[in-house]
This record gives structure tokens, C-alpha cells and sequence, in this order.
């Protein structure tokens, strides 16, 4: 809050040393003064607890100012012309005015205290985007159980692995559904609106909308040509945060990303449900600033006997560095665990009774999944009249390391870069096999992103621009599928590819985007070591964005 110079005028006109003289001209300036308070306090601008804490500090100005008076025996004579009385009365008058606006005790009530406590953010984008599938491609039903030189799930083969997500067809074979031939083209529309609430000193709230809808957690666009009917607005976000210290926070809810990532593992759309502790600048230089993030999130809750509780644990440490002025970098290294994620094939079959146990217990579940990770039928062996229910081949225990460097020589033009390893140490081809009973030979179990961009580190006001070019790779089982980047390769793992593109600041926060993405598989989309040698899947996406926010 700006001081306000009333008390320091106040007590000055109070402490005007004056001979006998112009006593009386004193006393009328004094009594002047204290009338324009008390009209002030009569038309609502001041309380009376307000002016009485004026007067009190011009009283006691006025007290040191005559003490130190009384020590020096020079006689002083000032005078005040008419003229700098009035303007001391007018300045005092418009200062009195200009910081009752900004405190807003002018005019109580007149804007509720809680609007200063409430932030409302948003913003909304249009986008153009073309698939592209080269006419090489294998066809759909090339990458399904039985297909031309592909072992139907048989007793003989099973459990037989898929890197495509399987729906069931009419034989009860797994049948990938999805799309490798057939180019789209589609308008698409995101809004998303969120309230940031400050509680108190400690506590705060976060509440977001956005479209998109309950099955695809990796994207909030809602595609155009529903016959002219409405959209869905869902919960986004919804956590309390609370900072009891200036060096750590708590969050829970369906909070942010809490992680310093690229989106090789977390996709920028996703939001996490759970609990987030995280702790920075704890010992805190002029160039270091380190970091640490914990979080614990729930993937499915218990549901004996179809279902064991899965859940996501992590840990990151890293520090911000300025190397110099112009040079600042930023590390981290994470670890996650996911916990009863994996498959295992279940043997509890009944040759007249059917399932002695739900199958489901080991799925996983066709709404976390894109296309990727090896996946095998957890189906009892002996049972042939059940459609598969599919499970994850591979543990996940992925390592990550991330770097970034803004590098500012050029300002406001920067030069940014950015690395991302992974290392999923949860992939065992021993401990598949173990488990699922199939001989895996192949699999990936590393990625990495590389990416350099030019411009200005936010594109927000007019003229502003930036442009990038990046490199994926992304073994089939590196990452999690159904959390990775859903736009690269139209979403999941083992593809590798490239991405260019830029954004322009047409107006201030209004900014025009295009992106151009080039991916295809690593391996086999459907797993045999002996029959599929050559199956292609390939997809290039072009993106153009109109962006505003608020």
C-alpha cells in the first residue's frame, strides 16, 4: 500500500513554529484543517476511526516536533502566504480521495472484498487438422489375429501380443479398431474456463471446465458437425493447494501436472487425481534454486474380485540454475512407479462352469490405453468361449530425465532447448514371460525428445512469434500409451517422427499456430516373432490454431 503523506501535512501545519503575531492566523489554518476532516468523515469518505488515527499521528508529530523546538533558542519566524495554504488544502483533499479509491473505504461495500480474492482465466481455441495416412500403410484388419500371415488366438499361440488398441469382432478375436488408411479432416474447437480462488494467506482453490468428453483424457477438443447440438462442459481441475510455508505447498484434488516434463510422458492436457507435495527454493542462492515434487494418484479403485486398485506414485528432484544472465537452465530427474498395472494370465477356468474369477481383475482397461504397449489376452488358456480381455505385457517403472535451457543473448528473442530421456527399468522380458507365458523378442523400452525452438519464450502480444522443430522417439514400451502426447502419430507409443511449427501474435493474446507432425511404427504393430515382418503405420497431421485468451 502507497503511504499516504496526510499525517506527515498534518503534523507539519500543527508544528508551524510562529511568533505571537500570527498566532490567530495559525489557530484559523489548524481549525481549518480539522473541519476539512470532519466534512470528509460527514460524507462518508473517512470514518470517524480513520480520522481520529490521523489526528492522533499528527498530535504526536506535533509533540517530538515542539520538544525538539524547546532545545533550540533560535526564534524562527515562517511565513504561509494564503496561496500555499490553499494548495496544501487541496493537495491534502485529492490525496485523501485518491487513496480512499484505492483502499476502497470511499464508498464501503461498493465493491465486495472477495473480488479482490477471485481470478477467472480462459481461453478458447479454433483449429483446422488433416490426418494423412500414406497409401503403404497396412490395412486395419492386417494388424488382427487371424489377418493374412497373422496366428489367430489360438491354444496353440496364446497368449498372442497387439500394440493396437483391441476392440472384439465376431469370431471373438481381437480386432484392432482405429484407422491406418482413410485421411480426415476436421474442425475443432477447445474452451476451457477456470476460477483461481485465494482462501487466505495459506489456502487457495482451483477450478477449471473445458470441452472434450469422459473417455479421452489426453485431449479437450471437441470435434465440429454435431448437427448444430450443444457441447459438454466437464471438471477439469478441482484441488485446494495449500502453502504453509513460503517453501513448500500441498495440493490435492484433481490438480495440475505437478511434474517439470516435456509431453514425451505427460501429454499437456492431462490432469492428475490424487495428492501433490511440493518443495522449492529450500536452500535458496542468488543462482540456484532447487526443487522437489512427490505425488501419489489412484488409477482404478479396488473391485475384488474383478479388479485389484492400481495406482501411480512418483518423485522428482531438480534445480533452476542462471549460469549468468543470459543463460539459465533447468534439470530434474523422476522416477514412477505404477502399482498392479501389469497382466497376468489367469488360470481359474471351469471347463463346465466357465470363469471361477472375473478376468477384468488383470485388464487393462480399453479407456487408458492408445497404441503402443504390448498387450497379451489374460484369458485362461483352456478358455476359447470368452472374448479376450487384454493386459498390459510390461511392468512400468520409468526413469526420467529432463533438462531445459533459455538462453537469452538476444533478447527479447530466445533460443530455448529442450531433453527428455526415459528408461522404463520395469521392462523384463523374463518376467513377461513368467507372468503371461509369451516369449517376447522384441520391444523398446527407452525414448527420448529433442527440441529447439527461436522466439519469444510466450507468445501474448502483438507481434510476437516463435518457431520450433522437435524429434520423438518412443519405444513401445517405454511410457504409458494413454498419457503420452495425443497429437504425435495421432497419440501412443512406438513411433518416431519429427514435429515443426511456429505461432504469431496477431493481437495481444490472440495468436495464429501451425504444427506439422510426421510419425510411423517402430516395430511390429502385432506381435510375432516368425509370421509379421512388414507391417507399416504411418501418419502425417497438419494443425492450424486461431488462439485467444483472457
Amino acid at each position: 500500500m502507497k503511504k499516504s503523506l496526510l499525517p506527515v501535512a498534518l503534523a507539519a501545519l500543527c508544528a508551524l513554529p510562529a511568533p505571537a503575531s500570527e498566532a490567530e492566523t495559525l489557530d484559523t489554518l489548524r481549525q481549518t484543517t480539522l473541519n476539512l476532516i470532519d466534512a470528509l468523515v460527514d460524507t462518508g469518505v473517512l470514518t470517524r476511526e480513520k480520522a481520529d488515527a490521523l489526528v492522533k499521528a499528527a498530535e504526536a508529530k506535533t509533540a517530538k516536533a515542539v520538544a525538539k523546538a524547546k532545545k533550540d533558542t533560535t526564534v524562527r519566524v515562517q511565513y504561509v502566504p494564503e496561496s500555499v495554504k490553499a494548495e496544501i488544502r487541496d493537495q491534502l483533499k485529492q490525496e485523501v480521495l485518491a487513496q480512499a479509491r484505492s483502499e476502497g473505504w470511499a464508498t464501503p461495500n461498493a465493491i465486495p472484498e472477495w473480488t479482490e480474492r477471485i481470478k477467472i482465466e480462459g481461453d478458447l481455441r479454433v483449429r483446422y487438422q488433416n490426418d494423412r495416412f500414406p497409401a503403404g500403410n497396412t490395412p486395419i484388419g492386417g494388424f488382427a489375429p487371424g489377418a493374412i500371415g497373422n496366428p489367430a488366438a489360438t491354444n496353440d499361440d496364446f497368449p498372442l501380443g497387439t500394440r493396437f488398441p483391441p476392440g472384439v469382432d465376431l469370431d471373438g478375436n481381437g480386432f484392432p479398431n482405429g484407422n491406418a488408411s482413410d485421411d480426415v479432416n476436421r474442425l475443432r474447437l477447445r474452451a476451457r474456463l477456470g476460477v483461481l480462488a485465494k482462501i487466505n494467506d495459506s489456502v487457495s482453490a482451483g477450478l477449471r471446465f473445458t470441452t472434450g468428453n469422459v473417455t479421452d483424457r489426453v485431449s479437450t477438443n471437441q470435434t465440429l458437425g454435431s448437427g448444430f447440438n450443444k457441447y459438454s462442459f466437464l471438471v477439469d481441475r478441482a484441488y485446494i493447494k495449500i502453502d504453509p510455508v513460503e517453501w513448500a505447498s500441498f495440493t490435492g484434488g484433481r490438480v495440475p501436472n505437478p511434474w517439470f516434463a516435456t509431453d514425451l510422458v505427460w501429454d499437456e492436457d492431462l490432469n492428475f487425481d490424487g495428492i501433490a507435495v511440493n518443495l522449492r527454493n529450500v536452500t535458496p542462492t542468488a543462482t540456484l534454486r532447487p526443487f522437489a515434487t512427490a505425488g501419489w494418484f489412484p488409477l482404478r479403485a479396488d473391485n475384488p474380485p474383478n479388479a485389484d486398485k492400481q495406482w501411480l506414485a512418483g518423485a522428482q528432484i531438480g534445480t533452476e540454475f542462471d549460469l549468468n544472465s543470459s543463460i539459465k537452465l533447468r534439470f530434474g530427474l523422476a522416477k514412477y512407479h505404477y502399482s498392479r498395472i501389469e497382466a497376468r494370465t489367469d488360470n481359474n477356468y471351469d471347463a463346465l462352469n466357465g470363469p471361477l474369477q472375473g478376468y477384468g481383475r488383470y485388464e487393462h482397461s480399453s479407456a487408458l490405453r492408445a497404441k503402443g504397449n504390448t498387450l497379451v489376452q489374460t484369458n485362461s488358456p483352456i478358455d476359447n468361449t470368452e472374448a479376450p480381455i487384454y493386459g498390459l505385457a510390461s511392468k512400468f517403472e520409468p526413469w526420467v530425465l529432463t533438462a531445459t535451457a533459455d538462453l537469452a543473448h538476444f533478447d527479447p528473442v530466445h533460443v530455448l532447448l529442450s531433453a527428455e530421456y526415459v528408461k522404463n527399468t520395469g521392462f523384463d522380458r523374463g518376467d513377461i514371460q513368467r507372468r503371461t507365458g509369451l516369449a517376447l523378442t522384441d520391444g523398446k523400452d527407452t525414448a527420448y525428445h529433442l527440441r529447439a525452438a527461436v522466439g519469444m519464450p510466450s507468445v501474448r502480444l502483438a507481434n510476437d512469434w516463435q518457431v520450433f522443430a522437435s524429434y520423438k522417439y518412443i519405444g513401445s514400451d517405454a511410457v504409458l500409451d494413454g498419457f503420452t502426447d495425443s497429437d504425435f502419430g495421432a497419440g501412443g507409443t512406438n513411433l518416431k517422427g519429427f514435429v515443426l511449427g511456429g505461432s504469431y501474435g496477431v493481437y495481444r493474446d490472440t495468436a495464429v499456430g501451425l504444427r506439422w507432425y510426421s510419425a510411423k511404427n517402430i516395430q511390429t504393430m502385432t506381435y510375432d516373432p516368425t509370421a509379421i515382418t512388414a507391417q507399416r503405420y504411418e501418419v502425417d497431421t497438419l494443425m492450424m490454431d486461431m488462439n485467444v485468451r483472457f
